[in-house]
């Protein structure tokens, strides 16, 4: 089954980490749809940021919100008036204390979400599914990725039955659980309809570390 189940959902708590860390009793469903509003509204208005993933901590009345971006000046803004801006929309929408950091992504040719982003952004250019699958794989095995695999799905080339293409190169070992293995997914909205894109690239073996009490 590890080649059915979502990657990180598989290991987390394993070798991975959740990206929303909080408790709550009965205003926990309240709590849930506030972070779902806040992932959106994010990433709307980053959109052209390269935003890989939002992780949000919260304690008491205050909300700590962790960005990873391969481009952090865009977030920011000039003399850091994005961010702020951000932030105080974000106080607007929970009602609450929002503290936002950014987290630079160096290598965004191995950050799953970011590669499926930008084949997705070149498929919408009408550049060829194969082409854009090829290229990403390229660049992810030469920026050091142990192995990688993408697919796309859809109405291929306007074809009139959708199917799915997928291209790979190195080693993706989707059932060892020790594996760091980043998924990540996209859409492309093209003039034939939407294509989804999947990219799971492998990292290498992370030793999980056992918490001593």
């Amino acid at each position: 089954m590890g080649q059915k189940v979502n990657p990180t959902g598989l290991r987390v708590g394993i070798i991975k980490d959740w990206e929303s860390k909080w408790y709550a009793g009965k205003d926990y469903a309240d709590l849930l749809h506030e972070d779902i509003k806040i992932r959106e509204y994010l990433e709307n208005r980053l959109k052209t940021a390269a935003v890989s993933s939002i992780e949000i901590e919260r304690a008491a009345n205050r909300v700590n919100i962790t960005i990873h971006t391969g481009k952090p000046g865009m977030v920011i803004g000039k003399g850091g008036s994005e961010v702020e801006a951000l932030r105080k929309s974000l106080n607007a929408l929970t009602g609450k204390r929002v503290h936002i950091n950014i987290v630079e992504i160096k290598k965004v040719d191995i950050d799953a979400k970011l590669v499926a982003d930008n084949i997705a952004r070149q498929l919408e250019n009408r550049i060829s599914f194969r082409r854009a699958q090829k290229q990403a794989i390229q660049r992810a095995m030469r920026a050091g990725a142990k192995g990688i695999k993408t697919q796309v799905s859809g109405r291929l080339g306007g074809a009139d039955i959708a199917r799915a293409e997928h291209y790979s190169e190195g080693t993706v070992p989707l059932h060892t659980l020790r594996a760091d293995i980043d998924y990540g997914t996209a859409e492309a909205d093209t003039t034939y309809g939407k294509l989804g894109v999947k990219v799971w690239i492998y990292r290498g073996e992370v030793l999980p570390t056992k918490n001593h009490k």
